[in-house]
């Protein structure tokens, strides 16, 4: 027997949950929440009650009881920028979770659930690789324009599990390998992981980066700037364009990649066309990625749901696979990279970090 792990990610409507033994799951759960009632908060914190009311309902169907647990791990937004690690809920992760002054989405009610969770029973409280990790390297945070900077906005928590997971299957450390890891889902991020460190990838939330099946990626920017003030857009609707019907969704009408394959089994040229070039830029991105790391890859890992299309696979193999072999992890595994993280706090296996409030980067200092 292992230890004992209750994890929980906060989504818009609902809350993933789930609880480990080691590594094997014993429950998983999403806990949606209604709507409309989500929507009488003026603020998220305001959510903070009925979600745990929804939750605790749901753990008591379920005959879960948390003062089994040995510890919390939860997925948590709304901090300043830190490395990568393991980060023990402290004070100062709850004054800015809670401020919302950086975040306005229910991710930044996980440290504070899992917080009173922990604090009830008496077993700590961790989060893992949050989404605020930011490891660039200088270089890489640069644009062509004075003042506006790249910035590391990825998959990090299952990005680096699946890393973790490859070099474990090579028989390496993690921190000894050099991974191009590609997160394919409805959105899609893609990095430089140089022993064990995340120093590039695309900025998700910023539009950068590849088509993904609903964010539309990199789009020469000439004629965005022109619908910009062609007066038919409004800002939300520009900012949808790029972040939620974009891709897939704007070139066919859907992001279910199984609805495209069928099509392309009909016959449909369209579609056949849509999927090359979904694969081929994708792959354009991947062996920019092996320049970051000088052609120096260990491996080419995939993950997402998108990564369990054989047809897409094979479109990327045909332009990457000469960089190095392909690990595919379909799907996604934030539940199991939470409680993974925790064990590894709790065995010594990996020391925790402290959190201090204090940006990794906010400028460069010598910058004239």
């Amino acid at each position: 027997m292992g230890y004992k792990i209750f994890t929980l990610s906060p989504g818009s409507t609902s809350t993933k949950l789930a609880v480990f033994d080691g590594d094997e799951m014993l429950f998983k759960a999403n806990v949606t929440h209604d709507p409309q009632k989500l929507k009488s908060f003026k603020r998220v914190n305001d959510q903070k009650p009925y979600r745990l009311e929804t939750i605790l309902e749901e753990l008591k169907a379920n005959r879960i009881d948390l003062h089994d647990m040995d510890a919390f791990a939860a997925y948590s937004g709304g901090l300043v920028s830190t490395p990568g690690g393991i980060f023990p809920v402290n004070d100062k992760i709850l004054e800015d979770c809670t401020s919302g002054r950086l975040m306005e989405h229910p991710a930044i009610l996980g440290a504070q659930i899992i917080d009173a969770f922990a604090k009830e029973v008496g077993v700590p409280a961790y989060l893992v690789n949050p989404p605020d990790v930011d490891e660039f390297e200088d270089v890489a945070r640069l644009t062509g324009m004075k003042g506006i900077y790249r910035e590391s906005h990825v998959h990090v928590l299952n990005q680096k599990e699946v890393a973790m997971r490859a070099a474990a299957e090579l028989g390496k450390k993690y921190e000894d390998c050099n991974f191009v890891v590609c997160h394919v889902g409805g959105g899609l991020s893609i990095t430089a992981q140089k022993h064990g460190r995340i120093v590039d990838g695309n900025d998700v939330l910023n539009g950068e980066g590849p088509c993904a099946p609903n964010r539309s990626g990199y789009v020469p920017l000439m004629p965005v700037v022109k619908d910009c003030f062609s007066g038919k857009y409004t800002l939300d609707e520009m900012k949808a364009r790029i972040s939620k019907t974009g891709g897939l969704i704007s070139l066919m009408g859907t992001d279910d990649m199984r609805i495209i394959d069928q099509k392309i089994d009909e016959g449909d040229q369209w579609a056949e066309l849509v999927m090359h070039f979904f694969g081929y830029q994708l792959a354009k991105y991947i062996g920019s990625y092996a320049c970051v790391m000088e052609g120096k890859v260990d491996a080419i890992v995939m993950t997402g749901g998108a990564s369990n299309d054989k047809r897409f696979i094979e479109i990327v193999k045909k332009y990457a696979g000469w960089i190095a072999p392909f690990i595919i992890y379909g799907g996604d595994f934030e539940m199991e990279a939470l409680a993974a993280g925790a064990i590894r706090a709790l065995s010594g296996e990996e020391a925790t970090k402290e959190y201090t409030g204090i940006p990794v980067w906010s400028g460069f200092d010598f910058e004239p």
